[in-house]
């Protein structure tokens, strides 16, 4: 088979309002990490999320996701010698700022159905650590992997037993919904990533939700070097250099004029990959588990029974590969990467087994529903062989 186009996993896709608000920019010289479009963009984002939540939140635009989640963590005060729960299935950047500040991640499995932290293996966890150092972790990061939200409901429980509060890792989330609310507005603290290939982009860049406007306020200090308000430079914290330029902000409007449109495209991909994969035995597609919840499906991902198919996921990514369609295996669990070896884990073969077994599918603007069709079909032609 012969693929004229090289089909990616998943890119951005411009608007074409993006240009104007750029030059905006640059013709007000506005050129720095603060101004217009850093403004509106925010308020864009707060008006977004707000929808069905019950308090008025309040968004800081930064430098990238994984920037918010450490300004998370700042402000929860995490710091040296401090242990922090982290979802063990999700890509290291959720974990990494954990170790910026000094603390320890301790990892938890994922539950089968949504994919996310197992909030009974966490509320274990959690005791367990009580027990083995006298003190209980300083916060839970909880994941919505590939855009499928976690089991909030249980994972905020837990939290509220043990009164430890949750920064909701919502990267990969743009759009997605739980019990209607949108996700990244559900811990004490959300994150939002606008990396190049996520639902919106700013060619890089991130977003931390916060539950007030003074929260977000001491955000913004951390993220502009903690600089206090003299009339001279004076610091007494450590700051950091993770406010969101004003050119990248030009680009996250333009891109929050097609969101919901880019959030329907995912969605009917999905419905498309589900319909066409339902009858190829050993071949699973990872939908919605519930009507309470609905996934941006940033990602379409199935698992696939080798012992059924004949073939592997990794054999399978090789096979698209060579057609030039990119396919990703999924991640490869934390508690098993060597950088944490040292870190406290709580498994259950649940991520160990998804890695095994799973594969994410092209998903993005560019993918339209006739590749989606040719993917399945080449599926169906490399199980038969």
């Amino acid at each position: 088979m012969s693929i004229n186009k090289k089909i990616l996993l998943c890119l951005a896709h411009m608007s074409g309002n993006e240009q104007r608000f750029i030059d905006e920019a640059f013709a007000g010289n506005w050129v720095v990490p603060l101004g217009p479009n850093v403004d509106a963009f925010e308020h864009s984002l707060e008006d977004f999320l707000c929808d069905n939540t019950p308090s008025p939140l309040r968004v800081a635009a930064v430098s990238s996701g994984t920037a918010a989640i450490h300004l998370g963590l700042i402000l929860l005060g995490v710091g040296k010698g401090d242990e922090v729960i982290c979802q063990s299935f999700t890509f290291s950047a959720s974990a990494n700022p954990i170790v910026y500040q000094g603390a320890t991640p301790v990892f938890v499995d994922s539950e089968a159905e949504t994919w996310n932290m197992d909030p009974v293996l966490l509320d274990h966890a959690i005791a367990d650590r009580v027990a083995k150092t006298g003190r209980k972790p300083r916060a839970i990061v909880a994941v919505h992997l590939y855009g499928m939200p976690a089991r909030m409901d249980d994972i905020l429980a837990v939290a509220a037993k043990w009164d430890i509060p949750v920064l909701e890792d919502a990267a990969e989330a743009l759009g997605s919904t739980y019990h209607g609310r949108k996700c990244g507005t559900l811990g004490t603290f959300g994150t939002l990533s606008f990396n190049g290939n996520k639902m919106i982009t700013t060619s890089g860049g991130g977003a931390l939700v916060c539950p007030d406007e003074e929260t977000r306020r001491r955000a913004v200090f951390f993220a502009t070097q903690a600089r206090e308000d003299r009339p001279y430079y004076w610091h007494e914290h450590i700051g950091h250099n993770y406010r969101l330029s004003n050119i990248s902000a030009g680009i996250g409007l333009g891109q929050m004029t097609v969101l919901e449109e880019h959030i329907a495209h995912h969605r009917s991909l999905a419905a498309l990959y589900a319909e066409l994969l339902a009858d190829i035995d050993g071949i699973d597609y990872h939908g919605n588990p519930s009507p309470d919840v609905d996934s941006n499906f940033w990602l379409s991902t199935i698992t696939i029974n080798p012992e059924i198919t004949g073939i592997t996921p990794d054999e399978l990514r090789l096979h698209f590969a060579s057609l030039n369609v990119e396919t990703r295996l999924l991640w490869k669990p934390l508690h098993t990467q060597p950088v944490f070896g040292n870190c406290p884990s709580y498994v259950n073969g649940v991520s160990d087994s998804l890695f095994d077994r799973g594969l994410c599918l092209p998903s993005g603007p560019w993918v339209s529903p006739d590749d989606v069709r040719m993917i399945v079909s080449e599926m169906r032609s490399c199980l038969r062989k």
